[in-house]
C-alpha cells in the first residue's frame, strides 16, 4: 500500500504538541484561498511511498509523535488508515490529522471510521483567510477546531482537545 507524499518533516513543533514527524501528503480538493501549502493540491504531486517505508522513517525517532497533513490525508484514507494502525500497533505514538472536512460531516462515513479508531486528534475545517490568526496554536484560522477524536467517539459529541 502506498501514500502519495510531498515531504516528511522531522522534529517539527508546529503540527501538534512536542516534536513530531509530519507527513505532508499530496492532494487536496478544498483549494482554500490563502492556503499556506497550495503546492499540495495536486493529487499527482510528490512521490509514492510505501507504508513500510514510512513506518521505517517514523520509527527512526522513538521520541517524535506523528502528524498527517498535506494536502488532505482523508483523500487517501485507506492508506493512512493502514499507516495509523501500524503506528499504534508498533509504537503507540500520538497521531494528529489535519483535514479541511468537518468532523461531524465525516465521522460516520465508512471510509473514515477505521482511520478515526487510530487518530488521537483531528484539526478540522477549511482554512478561512478572513479568520486567519497566526497566534492560534496548531491551526491557521479561528474556525478550525482541535478535536479529541477518541473522547468525541466515546461521548458521541465533539470534545475539544485540551493540552495536558
Amino acid at each position: 500500500m502506498t501514500i502519495r507524499v510531498l515531504s516528511v518533516l522531522h522534529d517539527t513543533t508546529v503540527d501538534g504538541p512536542g516534536f513530531r514527524t509530519s507527513i505532508y501528503c499530496a492532494g487536496c480538493g478544498h483549494h482554500c484561498p490563502g492556503c499556506h501549502n497550495p503546492q499540495s493540491w495536486d493529487f499527482d504531486g510528490g512521490e509514492e511511498r510505501s507504508v513500510d517505508d514510512l513506518m521505517a522513517e517514523i520509527t527512526e525517532d522513538p521520541f517524535a509523535d506523528v502528524t498527517f497533513t498535506g494536502g488532505d490525508p482523508l483523500y487517501q484514507a485507506a492508506a493512512f488508515t493502514e499507516l495509523a494502525r501500524r503506528i499504534k500497533q508498533e509504537t503507540n505514538k500520538n497521531i494528529w490529522c489535519y483535514t479541511g472536512f468537518l468532523f461531524e460531516d465525516i465521522r460516520d462515513k465508512a471510509q473514515f471510521q477505521k482511520l478515526f479508531n487510530h487518530i488521537d486528534v483531528i484539526v478540522d475545517g477549511r482554512f478561512d483567510l478572513s479568520q486567519r490568526n497566526e497566534d492560534l496554536p496548531f491551526r491557521g484560522s479561528a474556525n478550525q477546531r482541535i478535536i479529541d477524536v477518541q473522547k468525541s467517539l466515546r461521548e458521541d459529541n465533539i470534545v475539544m482537545w485540551k493540552r495536558t
